[in-house]
């Protein structure tokens, strides 16, 4: 009999889901086809769940509720793969972002979600308009939980493209902005990540107007995010993923190689200390 496969709770929201799924039902010493029969679903559809092959629903995380008797704790795991807590426009890409072979990200103003801090990330967040302190927490729980992509199993290959001035724009105290800084170098040791600075004097105006992140799948672009004020965009026609593959494919042309790339996150980390 093959060895299950192993799940890192940790990896997504959809992971915890499958990974207690399956803690649970091993722990009443159930077969999938018993948890099946108990669920009224088919026994596939449990395989599919446990092995992330599926995602699951309402129906099927409140069934799970009644069938091990708790409180809404499959409801509360469903909820999470759905990242309620994070802004509306944003869940489908975060979702398609967990599937993605390969990310390419630009950012003109801010260091790029799947690299910031806590600290770096509350403070974005708390600056929203109405944004109550327990939406703020949750949404940095998001982003935190976002960045287990860059150290599981197969993680996606990421080139950052990061524009000079997010570097020293100032959002917290300086030694805020150190610790960011030097996680950027921390993240960069990862094999599977490039991180490049557009110089300002690139003079370069092609990604001034938004940032933007190109999800590949199986080595094709097929959906974009783009951020816009109020709400941002996920996007998967041909059109504009082909029209923005072409404006990072610009970007790149003006950006240093990744070794002086550092050097200028080194330069402007000792600037802040």
């Amino acid at each position: 009999m093959p060895n299950p496969i192993q799940i890192n709770p940790d990896e997504s929201p959809q992971a915890r889901f499958a990974y207690e799924l399956r803690e649970r039902r091993l722990q009443s010493g159930w077969t999938q086809l018993k948890l099946a029969r108990m669920l009224t679903v088919s026994v596939s559809t449990v395989g599919m769940l446990e092995t992330l092959r599926r995602r699951p629903d309402r129906r099927f995380a409140d069934a799970c509720d009644k069938a091990f008797k708790l409180d809404g704790v499959f409801r509360e795991l469903w909820k999470e793969t759905r990242w309620e807590s994070a802004p509306e426009h944003y869940r489908n890409f975060m979702e398609l972002e967990t599937q993605a072979s390969a990310l390419q990200c630009w950012d003109p103003l801010l260091i790029p979600g799947l690299f910031q801090i806590e600290s770096y990330a509350r403070r974005i967040f708390e600056d929203e308009p109405g944004i109550t302190p327990e939406l703020v927490e949750r949404r940095v729980a998001n982003r935190m939980q976002r960045q287990a992509i860059l150290t599981r199993e197969k993680s996606p290959l990421i080139w950052s493209l990061i524009d000079e001035t997010a570097l020293r724009r100032p959002m917290g105290e300086a030694d805020m902005m150190c610790e960011q800084l030097g996680w950027l170098l921390e993240v960069a040791k990862n094999p599977r990540v490039t991180i490049q600075i557009v110089p300002c004097a690139a003079w370069s105006a092609v990604g001034l107007q938004a940032a933007f992140t190109i999800a590949e799948l199986r080595g094709a672009p097929y959906s974009v995010y783009v951020e816009s004020a109020p709400r941002g965009l996920t996007a998967g026609d041909r059109e504009t993923v082909t029209a923005l593959v072409g404006r990072y494919d610009s970007l790149r042309a003006a950006a240093l190689p990744q070794n002086l790339s550092l050097g200028i996150i080194k330069e402007v980390m000792a600037q802040w200390t």
